[in-house]
């Protein structure tokens, strides 16, 4: 192939894709309007916070950290879930999770997109950032975990990028890729997933300040968590697909990532539990934390029915999804992976940061809710994500499905 063609074949495969991420009926396109004025809601708030500083969150000196920080706590997790659609299909060839494993590295992609605009939201004003920029600003590396967990986030993206990327590359020009090419690549973006979440997880568990987070469960529960939470989105995403586009999904697929989910789930719980036990069994001063957080301290108990709600539908979520009522059908699984889900984000996000700084080293006490602007710029930022995942996942599904098609038999 001359060098002139390769070009021709590149330019072409980037106008189809262009093409066909932003084309679609009077759905699609009032969807993508919608996003739209969400992002633009983001951006009003933003704008907001960068003229007036973090002043306008409900974040303090006590609760330093808040929503934008739960929100990414949590989304990395649904970014490494993505691993248990690679190892299965890239791996040990299942042919099942093959079908759909494109799926699931799109949603990791939105999902560290989310992540890491929240980070950057978190910062105040954004030349704030170049204190983490390599060389021109002083990164820390390799003594700061936050360091690593910026490196490990920005090489997660790549590579989820770059394997897909060429893979749909090669299935639009109908010729078969090159394992040779990616194979290396899966193998270290399989073992970077678990990285990136048990970074997270050190960042929080290596404060020894925080007793709350001084837990060596926690990475591996963060684990837990995401392997049930990460799959139960990409499974709301597939029933999505199934019914409303040509992409069906093997009922098989459906059976396979129900049992991940349940595993992972009953896991979760279990660590869950045994954290609580920990806490008000023979209770201390270290448990003023995982008191406020359940029963609330000194009247303040704003987190309290959060925290019982989610582990009520975790447990309703986990339950209907051990006990499969439907038979693996795609329409009765999705209240359960949306209860699950859920239950996941709000145990995992605010059940988990507020509690960490509440009571201060001093003993104070406040309560947190996200203020107008907090929530104004997550839903800009999770309207984000919902677009990158669909720009790529519309042109990816109309590719693969092309593919499979014309494949000779």
């Amino acid at each position: 192939m001359t060098q002139k063609s390769s070009v021709r074949q590149m330019i072409g495969f980037i106008t189809d894709v262009t093409r066909w991420s932003l084309s679609g009926g009077i759905g699609y396109q009032l969807f993508l309007c919608l996003l739209v004025v969400f992002m633009m809601l983001g951006v009003f708030a933003y704008l907001v916070q960068w003229k007036l500083g973090l002043a306008v969150t409900h974040m303090s000196d006590i609760v330093s950290w808040g929503f934008y920080i739960a929100n990414f706590t949590f989304l990395v997790g649904v970014a490494a879930a993505a691993v248990m659609l690679i190892l299965p299909s890239y791996i040990f060839k299942d042919k099942d999770f093959h079908h759909v494993v494109i799926i699931g590295e799109v949603v990791a992609i939105g999902a560290l997109v989310m992540s890491m605009t929240f980070v950057f939201v978190d910062l105040g004003r954004p030349l704030q950032g170049w204190h983490i920029i390599p060389i021109i600003g002083l990164f820390n590396w390799p003594s700061s975990l936050l360091t690593w967990d910026i490196l490990v986030l920005n090489v997660y993206l790549v590579l989820n990028l770059s394997i897909p990327a060429y893979i749909l590359y090669c299935h639009y020009n109908q010729v078969e890729p090159d394992p040779r090419k990616y194979r290396p690549f899966v193998f270290i973006s399989i073992f970077w997933a678990f990285g990136i979440h048990l970074i997270t997880a050190f960042l929080y568990e290596g404060l020894p300040a925080r007793p709350f987070w001084n837990n060596p469960l926690m990475g591996p529960r963060f684990l837990a968590s995401a392997f049930a939470a990460g799959p139960a989105l990409i499974t709301v995403l597939l029933v999505i697909i199934h019914n409303t586009t040509v992409f069906k999904i093997p009922k098989q697929t459906f059976n396979k990532l129900r049992l991940i989910i349940v595993i992972s789930a009953i896991i979760n719980l279990i660590m869950l539990f045994s954290e609580v036990f920990k806490e008000f069994y023979f209770p201390t001063h270290h448990s003023l934390s995982a008191e406020y957080l359940y029963f609330g301290l000194d009247g303040h108990n704003s987190l309290v029915p959060w925290i019982w709600t989610a582990i009520s539908i975790n447990i309703i979520g986990t339950l209907l999804l051990a006990f499969n009522p439907g038979k693996n059908k795609p329409m009765l699984l999705l209240p359960a992976c949306i209860l699950l889900f859920v239950g996941i984000w709000i145990e995992k996000g605010i059940g988990l940061i507020v509690p960490g700084l509440v009571p201060s080293p001093l003993g104070e006490v406040v309560s947190y809710a996200p203020s107008w602007v907090e929530i104004s710029i997550a839903l800009g930022i999770l309207a984000l994500g919902m677009f990158v995942v669909t720009m790529l996942l519309k042109p990816a599904l109309i590719i693969e499905h092309r593919f499979k098609a014309e494949k000779p038999s």
